[in-house]
């Protein structure tokens, strides 16, 4: 037991020393970062791979609750369709330990191309995220706590840590106050807020893009155009949910057929696709779209006719949950 107790300490002073390490290394790079964040006018797009994704969830969630409006994007989803969530208005803070992750790099001369600004939150000020980079971050730590040395652990506390640094001095920085702390938490805890039925979030009647089997392709972008949720539900006579197209699919399409206007919805959506249940809670919903990692989902009642549907966006995309009347 004593080894046990010994090997855990060891693991926390390692740690521990790699965020004190921070204290000293913070620098203009910082202060311009958390300007440029104060100062956008779109939302923070974090993204990351691996370990540094999971931080990079938890820095959103933070950012969320503390009056700065983020956004979670995958780098590999980001390459087949998702990149479309990016507005020039937005700003990107990437995060990578060793700054040289393949599918967190693919993603940044089309993010450029954008005219977004890039933060890098990196160990390695000359990896090539630091150079496509805007304002580099240091996060850099001597050493892992893993005693291999290759487990992400003291870096990835450092990278979290400094998540938090930024997100509390947003909080000084907006005079963000408890008032506006609860108004983005209704509830009073976050658990209790995610219990919230889907019935009270989801978009419903006009609001869902909906086409029918059978639809011509332009007939469906229409659709998508009008009601600005970048996807479409397809459904049968009865109403029951077939398919679903989204932005990525029609970029696949006009790289795949030479006239699309001869194009059915029947030929390119993705069918029998994802969906939850109405009455179920936001919570879940959440799981789903994390677990398959998807912005959309339909929601059908028992018999799987489509009720309505939701975006990420409606949940996480302001930084709070919205309810309906």
């Amino acid at each position: 037991m004593v080894e046990v107790l010994a090997e855990a300490r060891k693991v926390l002073e390692i740690e521990a020393a790699g965020i004190l390490g921070l204290v000293n290394s913070i620098d203009e790079n910082f202060y311009h970062a958390a300007k440029l964040i104060l100062q956008n006018k779109g939302r923070v797009i974090v993204t990351g791979i691996g370990k540094s994704g999971i931080v990079g969830r938890k820095i959103v969630a933070t950012f969320c609750s503390t009056g700065t409006p983020a956004l979670f994007l995958h780098p590999v989803e980001a390459q087949h369709g998702d990149l479309g969530m990016v507005l020039p208005t937005d700003l990107v803070m990437a995060l990578s330990n060793s700054g040289e992750t393949d599918e967190l790099n693919a993603i940044l001369p089309t993010l450029k191309e954008l005219g977004v600004k890039i933060i890098a939150l990196t160990g390695n000020p000359e990896s090539t995220l630091a150079r496509w980079a805007d304002l580099v971050i240091n996060s850099g730590v001597e050493r892992e706590a893993c005693p291999l040395g290759l487990a992400p652990t003291a870096s990835t506390t450092a990278m979290l840590a400094l998540g938090d640094a930024l997100a509390v001095v947003l909080v000084k920085m907006r005079d963000f106050k408890t008032c506006d702390f609860q108004r983005f938490h209704p509830g009073g805890h976050l658990g209790e807020r995610l219990k919230v039925s889907l019935n009270r979030v989801m978009r419903t009647g006009d609001q869902v893009p909906l086409v029918v089997t059978g639809t011509l392709l332009l007939d469906a972008i229409k659709e998508m155009d009008r009601k600005h949720l970048g996807a479409t539900l397809v459904v049968d006579g009865d109403k029951n949910l077939v398919g679903i197209i989204t932005d990525g699919d029609l970029r696949r399409v006009l790289l795949s057929y030479n006239d699309v206007g001869t194009v059915s919805v029947d030929e390119i959506m993705t069918k029998n696709p994802k969906r939850i249940q109405a009455g179920r809670s936001v919570a879940e919903a959440l799981e789903v779209m994390e677990r398959h990692l998807i912005t959309v989902l339909p929601i059908v009642d028992e018999n799987q006719s489509l009720v309505g549907v939701l975006h990420l966006h409606d949940l996480l995309g302001q930084g709070k949950i919205r309810f309906s009347q």
